[in-house]
């Protein structure tokens, strides 16, 4: 069947970005005199904000109000988004090919409009996507089907004819949920069986991805 669409992931995806979370840690609790407990990451990992800020503050015994930390989290992954974050290896030279192709692009993400659109028009590939959805627009977060199916509508296209590239579980499980045909392009984590089971393909980059379709393989 032809591909007509493409759905990418933003983060570990499209964008060099899974560090910035680890370095507001750093930089938050350093701030305050302390170091990243090993523990610190996994406990808080499938925490929310407002979960992660309630849990810090008791933790590390700190005089401050959820709100407040919370606001200062987001200024510091902002101004990382906003003046550090880069693009990953061969992004613009494949959303190019692709376009030429007349494959149509959007992105899903979990991630928020304030942070990935001036970090994507800085890095001058914004004007590539036709849809750009996100979680918060959704019912459900990734690893349901939610966000991939209202990505397709923005496209017009049926799920079925759209790949989703994609490197979290979570986000392989939500695009193969709703029809999409997902492909793992890894970054921290690689795929476990049930993964192995869904998904379309595995290729190390991008220009992988391109090289597979060139051959027939997508």
């Amino acid at each position: 069947m032809e591909i007509k669409g493409a759905i990418f992931d933003l983060d570990g995806t499209l964008l060099d970005s899974m560090w910035v979370w680890n370095q507001v840690d750093i930089d938050f609790l350093g701030k305050r005199g302390f170091d990243v407990p090993p523990d610190y990451p996994k406990a808080i990992a499938a925490m929310g904000f407002h979960e992660t800020a309630e849990y810090t503050i008791k933790r590390f015994d700190l005089k401050e109000k959820v709100k407040d930390v919370i606001a200062e989290w987001d200024r510091m992954a902002a101004q990382m988004y906003h003046e550090r974050v880069q693009i990953k290896p061969y992004v613009r030279e494949v959303l190019e090919w692709m376009k030429q192709q007349g494959i149509h692009l959007g992105v899903a993400t979990a991630s928020y409009r304030t942070l990935f659109e001036p970090c994507l028009r800085r890095n001058g590939v914004f004007e590539y996507f036709e849809a750009v959805t996100e979680t918060s627009e959704v019912e459900r977060g990734k690893g349901f089907p939610d966000i991939y199916i209202k990505a397709c509508e923005m496209l017009n296209e049926n799920p079925e004819e759209c790949i989703a590239l994609e490197d979290s579980k979570n986000g392989l499980l939500s695009a193969y949920r709703a029809g999409c045909k997902p492909i793992m392009v890894p970054d921290l984590w690689q795929p476990d069986e049930e993964i192995l089971q869904i998904i379309k393909g595995k290729y190390s980059d991008l220009e992988q991805v391109k090289k597979a379709f060139e051959s027939g393989e997508i």
